[in-house]
């Protein structure tokens, strides 16, 4: 790794954010660290399949527009659910996935019956896959986040109808 290389990743980790980074490449380490900053340790492993807890949608829901998340192909043109469906909210921050694997079938589809135990997706946080359950019986009328896309926590990503 010449001293090129090593400027361009210092630029990377301040660009980005990031608090911590480090590199090993034949025989060579190189750790970046931000001063002041507590990192938070990420292991080298395969991911790892948790279940996690999801909050129950409250009786009343209220979303702020999104300004910078493109429209998903599978909601309605209006983003705001509907009152008869049970939202599922994203319990975590992560990255939504819809099929165990890239060449998989999705976990569920629209007009897929589910059950309180079914698995709809999974979101990955900090290299954990975190199964999410749909926890009420119903139909899937809407699906409001695209496969792979960023989610924040208590965000909606399906409708279903009971």
């Amino acid at each position: 790794m010449d001293l090129k290389e090593v400027r361009e990743l210092i630029k990377l980790v301040t660009e980005r954010g990031i608090t911590e980074f480090e590199i090993e490449r034949e025989g060579f380490r190189l750790r970046i660290a931000r001063p002041g900053e507590t990192p938070v340790p990420i292991m080298p492993t395969a991911p790892l399949i948790i279940q996690a807890p999801v909050a129950t949608a409250p009786e009343t829901l209220q979303l702020a527009p999104a300004t910078a998340s493109p429209t998903p192909t599978t909601a309605s043109p209006s983003a705001a659910p509907e009152p008869e469906l049970h939202i599922i909210k994203s319990p975590i921050v992560g990255t939504f996935y819809r099929s165990p694997s890239p060449t998989a079938e999705p976990f569920v589809k629209i007009g897929d019956q589910v059950e309180q135990d079914t698995v709809v997706c999974i979101i990955e946080a900090m290299k954990l896959m975190n199964e999410i359950h749909a926890e009420a019986v119903g139909e899937i009328a809407k699906i409001f986040v695209e496969n792979g896309q960023p989610v924040e926590y208590g965000q909606p990503l399906f409708g279903i109808k009971a």
